[in-house]
């Protein structure tokens, strides 16, 4: 095995789709299946179970991964070593995201990561926010952008950026642009279209159960994109952060229809483990990333 067969590999560990993570490689999904056989041949394991519709990673391949890892890291030191860029900070910072956060939360911190830390390259990958600490847990990402509960999350360390409302989006024109009453008779009465997971949906949850309404519910997804796509077919309203609306490209096109105090504000932010062990330069990086993060 060599660097780049191991390289792919954690790239196909992460997205768990051999036609994006050939694209992001360069090479043929095929091509990338047949270095992922070689390496599962050498290794005497199977790292993947596949089959037609979708590919999941085994214990022996999580193990791996760790290992691979650890190689790529030893491997960036020893180059920083090497060429005497050992006292700077450099490597790859993988950062999970959703599209919102790349609109709004992201772009202030990329600007003076850039300025500060020019060596520091990022990679980020985007999906659902409620997904966002699971990524870091899986090791896929070592920063992440996510909905920061009253009170934080066990183990991890914490930096809110802004604080934004939960309300309810339509599609200006459509049939549930112009609605009325209090949110109680909003939900019971209008469709909608809600997140299958995360802090919006607990607070959700929690404030139809303690007032007992019963909602009308169109759909559940993940994201608060494809909440917003469902909401534009005209399905119903759709419930997401302010910021979804104030940021990108549903700026134009939406009516946003408060909830009042109902599901409050909750804090949006960055969020990395609390402790990292790895490298010298992966721990540089971490301490790199961090004082950035407090200078927001």
């Amino acid at each position: 095995m060599n660097f780049y067969e191991l390289e792919a590999f954690l790239e196909l560990s992460k997205t768990l789709h051999f036609a994006r993570s050939a694209e992001k490689l360069n090479v043929s999904p095929s091509a990338l299946s047949r270095i992922i056989t070689r390496l599962e041949e050498e290794t005497g394991t199977l790292f993947f179970e596949r089959d037609n519709r979708s590919v999941t990673l085994t214990k022996n391949g999580a193990a791996f991964a760790d290992f691979a890892r650890t190689c790529i890291e030893k491997r960036d030191d020893l180059h920083a070593t090497l060429s005497q860029k050992h006292t700077s900070v450099a490597g790859t910072l993988h950062v999970f995201a959703s599209v919102t956060a790349c609109y709004s939360v992201m772009p202030p911190f990329i600007k003076r990561l850039n300025e500060r830390y020019p060596d520091i390259h990022l990679s980020i990958e985007t999906g659902d926010p409620a997904l966002a600490p699971a990524s870091i847990k899986s090791g896929r990402a070592e920063l992440a952008v996510a909905a920061i509960p009253e009170h934080g999350f066990v183990g991890f360390d914490t930096v809110p950026v802004l604080r934004t409302p939960l309300v309810f989006a339509a599609s200006t024109g459509g049939r549930y642009a112009e609605v009325s009453g209090s949110p109680q008779d909003i939900v019971s009465s209008v469709p909608l279209i809600l997140p299958k997971a995360g802090l919006a949906r607990e607070r959700f949850n929690l404030w139809v159960e303690s007032r007992n309404v019963h909602p009308v519910i169109a759909a559940e997804t993940e994201g608060n994109e494809a909440i917003m796509a469902l909401v534009q077919l005209g399905l119903g309203i759709g419930l997401v952060p302010q910021i979804v609306l104030t940021n990108g490209p549903y700026i134009n096109g939406f009516t946003c229809h408060t909830a009042g105090n109902a599901l409050g504000y909750y804090e949006v932010g960055f969020i990395q483990r609390l402790q990292t062990g790895g490298s010298e330069g992966v721990r540089r990086m971490r301490d790199a990333v961090t004082s950035v993060l407090h200078e927001l």
